[in-house]
């Protein structure tokens, strides 16, 4: 048997390929995810239908000098927060893939997309694989602003909704959900690793040769990653995953990749009868329900992409009943909670290492950036003196091992956000304090987090 004609076989966790079944990928680690791959020639050669050609022409090599620069020209999805999420609008032949939760509202916002490219005067192909005409008609009809003028296919060939979209030449392209998706020449059902790459692939070549925008909805696992291949996520250009719980008002929608402006954007929507309304101040809706005069509740101004954003912080401390106390962290990384406690035990001479610790980021939001430092020692301290906060204070710095605040990117940009939302002060490292003009803010500036402690101790708040 020649090399070109043995089965291989592919990891769903990770992509990674083999030319044998494991129980356990070499790769990831994971067990059980090995899963067989479409031959070859299944199909065509490589990844593409039948026919088609998937590298838009023969190109010779050339210096880039003389490659000519196209500047591609955006187009707006009519949601201006969806727009700032993908770096200023639709990008011509970018295919976009969005995830969440099963009803949070992922099918709902590509209605609305596709409702507000129709009205502009734009064409919009819209293929379902999982529901009825009648279902999304109901929808359209309680989404109103044009929706129901939206070409609707409900299909889950892939090469019928390619020669269907090549016939047609819509300027948008909604495909929900690829995982529903089958294609030509691959013997296994829908959503198996090898449907998933090969449905994935036939879009993204007629993505890419047709100059057409493309939006797919995925599928998440129980551990809210999306379903399907790694490698799915590798082919896209966009990745937006929808965040929190859909039992909660607001939706948080996240670009964990994006090709064409910056990660770790963030977009929040409200979801109504009339579908999914974006937030344009969403400080303002995290804040809105903070308690006043109340210990461990501080205000963090994280950045998520280019953008800050105001968040509460709350934490809890008490006598532990248990001989190792519990250390839980919702919205925060539990590892960097563990320094920031032993960080203010050898310090600041806070220890609460016989103390139960709750740390809880309001809303739903999950902050990582190094600048939430601050705002979490000061809730933390707050709690365990039981001593309120001022409350139109807002905190933001690095900490330190050595307990030193570190200033951070972008603080004139924080500060103007602390300002926007009606705080009178914030809580800074000295650098940043010596460095910004604080135009009516009253800045507190810490050198060490012993006086953030200090500060507490001798104000009542």
């Amino acid at each position: 048997m020649s090399s070109s004609d043995r089965p291989r076989f592919f990891c769903t966790s990770c992509g990674n390929e083999s030319l044998k079944w494991e129980g356990r990928c070499p790769a990831c680690g994971d067990w059980n995810t090995m899963a067989e791959a479409p031959d070859r020639d299944a199909g065509g050669k490589g990844s593409g239908a039948p026919g088609r050609s998937t590298g838009g022409g023969r190109q010779e090599p050339r210096p880039l000098r003389e490659l000519e620069a196209e500047s591609a020209e955006r187009r707006s999805t009519g949601i201006g927060e969806l727009d700032v999420l993908l770096g200023g609008g639709l990008v011509p032949g970018s295919l976009v893939l969005m995830g969440g939760p099963p009803g949070i509202g992922k099918s709902t916002l590509l209605l609305q997309i596709a409702a507000e490219l129709q009205s502009d005067g734009g064409q919009v192909l819209y293929v379902s694989g999982e529901e009825s005409a009648d279902q999304v008609r109901m929808r359209a009809d309680r989404l109103g602003k044009g929706a129901a003028d939206v070409t609707f296919l409900p299909s889950t060939d892939a090469d019928r909704i390619v020669d269907e979209a090549a016939e047609m030449a819509p300027d948008l392209l909604c495909v929900d959900s690829i995982q529903t998706l089958t294609a030509s020449g691959v013997d296994s059902s829908a959503g198996n690793v090898a449907q998933v790459r090969e449905c994935a692939a036939r879009l993204q070549t007629f993505a890419k040769e047709t100059d057409t925008p493309t939006f797919l909805v995925g599928h998440v696992t129980k551990g809210g990653g999306l379903a399907g291949p790694r490698t799915l996520e590798h082919a896209v250009d966009v990745v937006l995953q929808f965040e929190g719980e859909r039992s909660v008002e607001h939706r948080i929608l996240r670009a964990s990749k994006n090709r064409f402006g910056s990660v770790d954007e963030l977009a929040v929507f409200r979801m109504t009868s009339l579908g999914l309304e974006p937030v344009e101040n969403p400080s303002e809706l995290f804040l809105e329900d903070r308690p006043r005069r109340v210990s461990g509740s501080a205000v963090a101004v994280p950045l998520h992409g280019t953008r800050p954003l105001l968040a509460e912080v709350q934490a809890l401390t008490g006598p532990s009943q248990y001989s190792n106390p519990q250390r839980v962290a919702t919205g925060f990384p539990s590892r960097r909670l563990s320094m920031l406690l032993t960080v203010l035990e050898r310090r600041a001479d806070l220890s609460l290492a016989g103390a139960d610790v709750f740390i809880n980021v309001v809303g739903g939001l999950s902050l990582t950036d190094p600048a939430v430092d601050l705002a979490v020692l000061a809730a933390l301290a707050s709690s365990e003196l039981d001593r309120p906060l001022p409350a139109d204070f807002a905190f933001f710095g690095e900490v330190g091992l050595g307990g030193e605040t570190r200033s951070v990117a972008r603080s004139d940009s924080r500060l103007s956000e602390v300002r926007r939302s009606g705080l009178t002060g914030a809580a800074v490292p000295e650098a940043v304090a010596d460095s910004v003009d604080p135009e009516g803010l009253e800045l507190r500036p810490l050198k060490r987090i012993h006086e953030l402690v200090a500060m507490m101790r001798e104000d009542d708040g």
